[in-house]
């Protein structure tokens, strides 16, 4: 992702997310489970998109609560499909309640997202996809390789000579072993 390091500093909506948040470990549901939402939107449009429609994401799937959002029914899937401050997209809205339910399920068979995440590491990507097709809705390969780099699972969010992959670095990241 050594393009990313040369893109996003100094960008008005990369510089923040590649510096603060771009492959650093994660443990908090909300904030997984917000990954896990914003890569699926990405899907077919630019990363840049989805940051500038965080905000609204964020608003409109109740700040990424995995409880809420599991609970949505036909009325939220309306309101959401609505919702201009969102990207609309009815694949990606059910898929992002399907997981929500998943995610919750992984609260008592592994203890939540990030103890099941740390149960199935170290595996390479591919083998993060075939799991990630098993369990979850939606997750294609360039969208389980983003969530899992993005939260430090595999290497590869920062070069080398890139400031922030030193702090990475110190922070020991699971992909590090």
């Amino acid at each position: 992702m050594s393009g990313y390091c040369k893109i996003a500093p100094g960008h008005p909506v990369h510089e923040s997310y590649h510096a603060t948040e771009y492959g650093f470990p994660q443990r908090d549901e909300a904030v997984l489970f917000e990954r896990l939402v914003l890569e699926i939107m990405q899907a077919g449009l630019s990363w840049e998109i989805v940051l500038k429609r965080r905000v609204g994401m964020r608003a409109a799937f109740d700040g990424f609560v995995v409880d809420a959002v599991a609970a949505y029914g036909e009325a939220d899937v309306a309101r959401l499909l609505a919702d201009p401050a969102i990207i609309r997209n009815r694949l990606k809205v059910a898929a992002i309640i399907h997981n929500a339910q998943v995610v919750r399920g992984l609260r008592d068979s592994h203890g939540g997202f990030a103890a099941w995440l740390d149960a199935q590491h170290p595996r390479d990507k591919a083998a993060w996809v075939k799991l990630f097709g098993k369990t979850f809705k939606f997750t294609g390969g360039e969208i389980v390789g983003e969530f899992l780099m993005s939260l430090g699972y595999l290497p590869g969010a920062h070069a080398q000579d890139c400031p922030v992959h030193a702090e990475l670095l110190a922070l020991r990241p699971p992909w590090l072993g």
